[in-house]
């Protein structure tokens, strides 16, 4: 599950960053708080049963499109990898469902905790140095066409893909290390799913606070690095190159224009759906480490947090709809193979009935000529 920020007073789930769970963060709102904050909660398991249900389907059909109906090419490599990546994310979202409509209960266990909160990271690394490798691919193909023609191949687009893999599994094994179940400060019957990065209880001691404040910002600002900031520096470099090399050739721009749509339209939607959680976690950091924050940032966090989350978590059913919007070949595959399925299905025992009496046919036919000729 992913990561929410916030240890803000009263939201409190398991993608939170939160540390602190002093007495002094559970003080006392007012009615409207408790009904806005009820009502981004009610929108949150919205979003997260609709994400879930369209990132399971859409991203299904994807991997069995690109891994079994259309011609293995590098392109395809790409995007089944970036389909499985969403596919494993959604599956674990009805955790998150249940966490959130329980009032941020956990009744899942500590590992299931650890799991399903690695799962969003996982998820967030891999999919952005898929895009990553996407861009580098697109910009040698368009840079040095023949040594691409030469080079590029379904073998090492393989390799290059188990690379990301291990590189995401690396990258999110410390929110696997850190994550912890245990009570809610203010109701002992609740199980939170939190970070803890000190590995302990202790609130009061000056030493542990200062390793828990020093290991928050170690992973915020690593994830904000790793996971944004260099891999939307690379690919932005790319995309600069390769319009500045379409622009001067309009055969070259006809040709990739189709596939550079797509592509661009994945990149920026995972930049529009993933940059606000980066940038509500920075805010995080600072009201976490800072005890001077204002009750204004407090409270973008309390009510932004939700918002930026349930924006990151639809990024993983977003992208079979755009292969589905505009990309023909992609399109013309589908329904294809879904009029293949369905044909099979309600035809099956007319094909069956039918392909039985013509063998019989076949078989009486072939059996009186045997007999007329030895007579």
């Amino acid at each position: 599950m992913m990561e929410l920020l916030t240890e803000a007073p009263f939201y409190y789930n398991n993608f939170s960053d939160a540390t602190d769970r002093n007495e002094s963060d559970y003080t006392d709102y007012s009615m409207d708080h408790d009904k806005l904050q009820q009502s981004l909660n009610i929108m949150s398991v919205i979003v997260y049963s609709l994400a879930f249900i369209l990132g399971v389907l859409g991203n299904g059909v994807v991997i069995w499109v690109t891994g079994f109906k259309m011609k293995k090419t590098v392109n395809t490599v790409w995007f089944l990898n970036l389909a499985v990546a969403d596919f494993l994310f959604t599956a674990f979202l009805p955790m998150s469902v249940t966490y959130t409509a329980m009032g941020f209960h956990w009744p899942f266990g500590k590992f299931m905790c650890k799991l399903n909160s690695t799962m969003s990271l996982f998820n967030m690394f891999a999919s952005v140095y898929i895009l990553v490798v996407i861009s580098v691919d697109r910009y040698v193909s368009v840079v040095w066409p023949v040594w691409a023609q030469n080079h590029r191949s379904v073998c090492k687009a393989s390799c290059v893909s188990t690379g990301v893999w291990i590189l995401a599994l690396i990258l999110s094994a410390p929110y696997f290390i850190f994550k912890d179940t245990g009570p809610a400060y203010h109701n002992e019957n609740i199980i939170n799913c939190f970070n803890n990065y000190a590995f302990s209880d202790d609130y009061d001691s000056p030493a542990i606070n200062e390793l828990r404040v020093f290991r928050h910002k170690a992973m915020t600002i690593t994830r904000f690095m790793l996971g944004f900031v260099v891999p939307f520096s690379v690919i932005v470099s790319c995309y600069t190159v390769i319009i500045h090399h379409l622009s001067r050739s309009r055969t070259l721009a006809s040709q990739s224009s189709r596939s550079f749509k797509i592509i661009a339209a994945v990149i920026t939607t995972f930049f529009l759906c993933w940059a606000p959680y980066h940038i509500m976690s920075l805010i995080e950091l600072v009201v976490h480490t800072d005890d001077n924050a204002s009750d204004t940032l407090r409270h973008v966090i309390t009510y932004g947090a939700p918002i930026t989350t349930s924006l990151a978590f639809l990024n993983s059913c977003m992208n079979p709809l755009l292969y589905v919007f505009m990309g023909q070949d992609f399109k013309d595959k589908v329904r294809k193979s879904i009029l293949n399925v369905l044909e099979n299905a309600f035809q099956e025992e007319v094909s069956r009935s039918y392909t039985y009496t013509n063998s019989m046919v076949t078989s009486r036919s072939n059996n009186k000529s045997v007999s007329d000729s030895e007579v």
